[in-house]
């Protein structure tokens, strides 16, 4: 397993982060089984564990927290908050009042003293980012969190954020969490020149792309969307849609690529984000422990210019083939307030 610092903290993390998204009601509810896979890659090398308040309401952090007992010191731990967490106001976003109440219970969950890498899962235009860059200093501050970052964000609010964090005296987002893959490289564009211009870790999901580079999914065959993956988001892998065409068109590409490799498709896949040189840890998601062994072959591959040569014919450098983060859209896409101007003003013009 290799190693790389995150963002200048100094802190060391796998190349390779276990995630627990798939921990829990959502993925696998077997907390045994979940706490056995979470050893096994322990055991391979990962000290690098990510995992959320809101997958499966907490229960992943439960799970992650009973299965690190013992083994907390060795263990560089992150979670994230922002989503909702149960019915009510106030229960989510990034405001101080949310993310104070929130780590607390984080801490709990986790059964920790604190949590290495805080992350704010996804923008939140109804907070000054000033707000949360100062609820997250003084978590700093208290010991309850080592260092935070961000999660999802374009490029032009992590800049803001950084130019907020220098003027306000404020301690800055050390590390940046998008989606990435080998049929989503739109963060190439700006995203990760910019973590890089600023010093940032990044530590990339979603290498699978949701599943569709495990190998199950090929041209010309059935697909059943009623069951896996695919019965979550069956728009990203009904054949029929048009906007599909193409990702199944470099699935192929990308198997016949990984063949002459000597490789998985899912190995290809988890190798990719980790030549870019801006990526500090690639996360890998496993529900089964069969999952997790296969995921992990690509640990030990290292695709040369050549294999990224034929990977950028298929898919060109900042190009995605589907809209990687089905979970958030920024508000400037999602409020036509914002896109159009008042009819009176409009009648003026």
């Amino acid at each position: 397993m290799r190693y790389r610092v995150l963002g200048g903290t100094g802190i060391e993390v796998s190349v390779h982060c276990l995630g627990a998204m798939m921990f829990g009601a959502v993925g696998n509810p077997d907390h045994d089984e979940c706490a056995r896979i979470i050893h096994a890659a322990l055991d391979q090398g990962i000290n690098f564990v990510d995992t959320a308040d809101m997958y499966s309401a907490g229960e992943s952090e439960e799970i992650v927290g009973k299965a690190l007992k013992g083994r907390r010191d060795d263990v560089v731990l992150a979670t994230k908050v922002h989503f909702p967490m149960g019915e009510g106001r106030n229960r989510g976003g990034n405001s101080r009042r949310w993310i104070i109440k929130e780590v607390e219970e984080s801490l709990r969950r986790l059964q920790t003293d604190w949590i290495d890498l805080y992350q704010i899962h996804r923008p939140d235009h109804t907070t000054d980012v000033e707000e949360t860059l100062s609820a997250l200093s003084d978590l700093v501050h208290q010991g309850k969190i080592r260092a935070f970052g961000c999660s999802t964000f374009p490029a032009e609010e992590i800049v803001e954020a950084h130019h907020v964090a220098e003027r306000r005296g404020l301690l800055r987002f050390r590390s940046e969490q998008p989606p990435y893959s080998l049929l989503a490289r739109g963060i190439e564009a700006s995203v990760l020149p910019t973590c890089r211009r600023l010093g940032m870790g990044v530590l990339t999901w979603s290498p699978l792309a949701s599943g569709f580079l495990t190998g199950r999914y090929r041209k010309g065959r059935p697909v059943d969307l009623a069951t896996g993956r695919a019965s979550l988001m069956p728009g990203r892998f009904d054949p029929a849609l048009p906007e599909n065409a193409r990702k199944y068109e470099a699935v192929e590409a990308l198997v016949e690529l990984a063949a002459d490799l000597g490789c998985s498709l899912p190995a290809l896949a988890t190798a990719f984000p980790v030549a870019h040189p801006a990526v500090t840890s690639v996360i890998i998601g496993p529900r089964t422990m069969e999952q997790l062994e296969e995921t992990l072959k690509g640990a030990s591959l290292t695709l040369d210019d050549a294999a990224l040569d034929r990977i950028d014919e298929i898919t060109p450098p900042g190009t995605d083939l589907y809209r990687a983060d089905g979970a958030w859209q920024p508000r400037t896409l999602t409020d036509t307030s914002v896109r159009r101007r008042p009819l009176t003003d409009r009648a003026a013009g």
